[in-house]
């Protein structure tokens, strides 16, 4: 399983369906959601580019990432998929949140806790984690693509 290809960023729980402009399951726009299928090659790595800028900034403001080696074969010895051109500290986010439950010692996945955060259950910290991508996502979308759309139209891409 982790060395199918992950062909889009969706995880199952799209909430633009609902008319949020962001989705809070993969954190995509709207508009990305729809027209995915649409989308060249050169468009939808610049979707899945923002999406790892923006994770790996929450993730390394949480986490440090100090045996990428160890991390992989551990995701690949338990079939969580991971897309393997993306920064480990991508890595270490599907595997907290895939695992929050049932991880006993990130250190064994070659992943270790900042000090502000060694004392957060990991369900909590992988909530924390994911809220905070949701917000920057927002963000991105409110300052670079909303002021596009009421400019030129739903038409236009990112």
């Amino acid at each position: 399983m982790p060395n199918q290809r992950i062909k889009t960023p969706c995880v199952g729980l799209c909430s633009t369906v609902y008319g949020d402009l962001v989705c809070r399951g993969c954190k995509r726009f709207h508009h990305e959601v729809i027209a995915w299928n649409r989308y060249d090659e050169a468009e939808k790595q610049a979707v899945w580019r923002r999406l790892e800028v923006l994770l790996v900034q929450v993730m390394a403001s949480k986490l440090e990432v100090f045996d990428p080696l160890r991390l992989r074969q551990q995701l690949e010895q338990r079939t969580i998929r991971y897309v393997v051109e993306q920064s480990p500290y991508c890595w270490a986010y599907q595997l907290i949140a895939r695992g929050a439950r049932v991880i006993g010692q990130l250190n064994a996945y070659g992943i270790v806790l900042l000090p502000e955060f060694r004392d957060w259950p990991l369900p909590q910290l992988r909530d924390a984690i994911d809220r905070e991508f949701f917000l920057l996502s927002e963000a991105h979308y409110e300052r670079y693509i909303a002021p596009r759309f009421l400019q030129h139209g739903l038409d236009t891409r990112v």
